[in-house]
Parts: C-alpha cells; structure tokens; sequence
C-alpha cells in the first residue's frame, strides 16, 4: 500500500468522529447540500463546516460552490486506503492466530498422550 506519511493517519481521524461518520453515511446515498446535511445536527453552521473540511483534508469528500450553495460529494474509491490496511493487519492478525490454534493443538495432543512435560 503506497501512503503518503499521515495520510492514513488523517483518513482514521476523519473518520473517528460519529458527526463525521453521520456525514458520510448520508453522502454515500448521494450528494447533498451543506444546509442538507447539517439539518439533522444541533450545531452552528461554522462547527459543522468544520467537519465538511477535515473530509475534505482527508480527501474522502470534495465540495463545489454554485452561488450560495456548497454541495458536498463523496470521493469514489476514498477508504480504499482504509481497506488496504485493515485487509493487512487482517492478513497479519488471522496468520498470527492460525499459528496459536496448531500450537495450542499441538500442546493439547501432547498432553493427552501423556509424552508432553506435566505441570
């Protein structure tokens, strides 16, 4: 996986606030305004922008501004980066565990046919 330094780093962090998350729960249906997505949250317009902008730092979204209108998209194959990492640790994680069960099933036999060290 080719990761600029901190750009997974920004992906976790845009992503590790619900507000955030909300945001892109409900752009995955579509585009929206930003007065489209920020009515389902009790906060100032200035707040909630600053939530439209670390998506957009972290490349997941992009806005266009016609007028007084800012609509908010999301970036197709965003969290492949995401993915990527998550699919090697994954990777990583299921091998290190495979080892522990033969191991443990190995002890397990030993054990039971009596030829392993008793405790």
């Amino acid at each position: 996986m080719n990761l600029s330094p901190g750009q997974l780093d920004h992906l976790f962090q845009a992503l590790g606030d619900p507000t955030r998350r909300a945001i892109l729960e409900r752009l995955a249906r579509g585009s929206a305004t930003v007065s489209e997505l920020a009515a389902p949250f009790d906060m100032a317009l200035p707040s909630f922008m600053g939530h439209v902008r670390r998506l957009e730092e972290a490349g997941l979204v992009t806005s266009d501004k016609a007028g007084r209108v800012r609509t908010v998209t999301l970036v197709p194959g965003a969290f492949t980066p995401v993915r990527s990492w998550l699919d090697e640790q994954r990777a990583i994680w299921e091998g290190r565990l495979d080892r522990l069960d033969d191991y443990v099933t190995r002890l397990m036999k030993e054990r039971g046919n009596g030829s392993g060290p008793q405790d």
